[in-house]
């Protein structure tokens, strides 16, 4: 310990532990060690919420370092200003007396600056014969020098985190934008939905974003409003998978029967003979009508399902396809997969399968692969629904049964 390089302050200002603790700091700044002044008071200035103080003590701090001759701050050089109140209050913009003594505390309290007092507590240089400053007594700069590196990295995680408050209010606004316009085109357009609901979750949403809020506060408010995004973009793309199935249901239909009225008029026979011959050049669907097993019989098979539907439970087929685009997302399931198995299987269908799918989830490695694998099977008539419901109804101790 340097007994020498610690010094108390005169009258009745008392010295603290962190302070000598400082002071000590300082004794062991290494020789020939340099910092530009106004890079560290800049980097001061921006962890001031680090440090505890105001913009008046920075103003302060600012003064002082006018004080100081040179633009590096140097050990060797001298580190002590010796202003009186009246100057610094000059180059503080006139600050009173009374705040600038307080503002003084809260530097040395900070640890930005040392008090150097003398025997009488006045400021002054002592020279010697050739008039360089033999000894000074006032303020320290030496903490600055000491802390530099310390300053400069609390200066980069104050900038890193405000671009991250930055960054995550801007993804809120434009996420809350998002759900807004959704909410609202849905309505207009009269989209199926409990748009009600949803809008209430919106409201409730943002009354909860705080005058001045925390990054941790809008982070926690944009997970929930991406996830209620989520949910309404989920909506409407099973209604407009639904309405696509429909278009292609009724275009299907109109292809077979042109196709069958054209080939009644090519195959007609054109003699008694053949009036009774069959051709073997008749034209047939591709997919055989599908049939929709009970919803009571799928969601007792799947249980598992009931969670992710519209209200947190599945009342009605469409609730179920409403759900099985969410699980289907979730499962890393493509659209296009999806659309395949609707196409093939029919909506109601490939939301049971994907109810299955999701009941044996920690079975299946690669759910997409797995539906394009059934969906590809049941082209070739080669796979089910009935066995894998009546497989799962087993394996939940429900009793099977076939459905009618």
């Amino acid at each position: 310990m340097q007994v020498g390089n610690v010094t108390t302050p005169f009258g009745r200002r008392s010295v603290t532990l962190a302070q000598i603790k400082g002071q000590m700091r300082t004794a062991e700044i290494k020789a020939g060690k340099k910092a530009d002044k106004w890079k560290v008071f800049r980097d001061a200035c921006e962890a001031r919420a680090v440090l505890g103080i105001q913009d008046r003590a920075l103003a302060v701090l600012d003064a002082l370092l006018t004080f100081y001759p040179d633009n590096e701050l140097c050990q060797e050089r001298g580190l002590v200003v010796f202003p009186s109140n009246d100057q610094l209050s000059v180059r503080a913009h006139g600050i009173a007396g009374t705040t600038l003594r307080r503002h003084l505390t809260a530097l040395v309290d900070a640890g930005l600056i040392q008090r150097k007092d003398s025997a009488n507590g006045k400021r002054y240089a002592r020279k010697d014969e050739t008039g360089a400053i033999e000894e000074a007594f006032g303020f320290s700069l030496a903490p600055l020098l000491a802390r530099a590196e310390e300053l400069a990295h609390a200066a980069q995680q104050v900038a890193a985190e405000r671009k991250r408050f930055r960054i995550t209010k801007e993804a809120l606004s434009i996420c809350r934008r998002d759900v807004r316009k959704l909410i609202s085109a849905a309505v207009e357009e009269g989209a199926a939905g409990d748009w009600g609901r949803i809008e209430e979750m919106f409201l409730g949403l943002t009354g909860r974003i705080p005058r001045t809020p925390t990054v941790a506060d809008l982070q926690q408010i944009l997970e929930e409003m991406e996830m209620l995004r989520e949910e309404i973009v989920n909506q409407l793309e099973i209604q407009e998978d639904s309405e696509n199935m429909n278009s292609n249901a009724v275009q299907n239909e109109r292809h077979i029967q042109n196709s069958n009225t054209e080939s009644s008029n090519e195959l007609e026979p054109s003699s008694g003979k053949e009036q009774g011959a069959k051709s073997s050049q008749a034209i047939r669907p591709t997919k055989e009508p599908t049939k929709a097993f009970p919803l009571g019989m799928v969601l007792q098979a799947c249980p598992g399902i009931r969670d992710y539907g519209p209200s947190g439970n599945v009342e009605s087929w469409r609730d179920l396809m409403s759900a099985a685009v969410v699980v289907r997302s979730m499962l890393g399931v493509s659209p296009s997969a999806y659309q395949d198995a609707c196409e093939i299987l029919g909506p109601q269908n490939a939301a049971a399968v994907v109810a299955c799918i999701l009941e044996r989830a920690g079975h299946i490695e690669n759910a997409g692969g797995y539906l394009r694998n059934l969906t590809r099977k049941a082209t070739c008539r080669e796979f089910s629904l009935g066995p894998m419901l009546m497989a799962l109804l087993r394996a939940n101790g429900a009793p099977g049964r076939k459905a009618s």
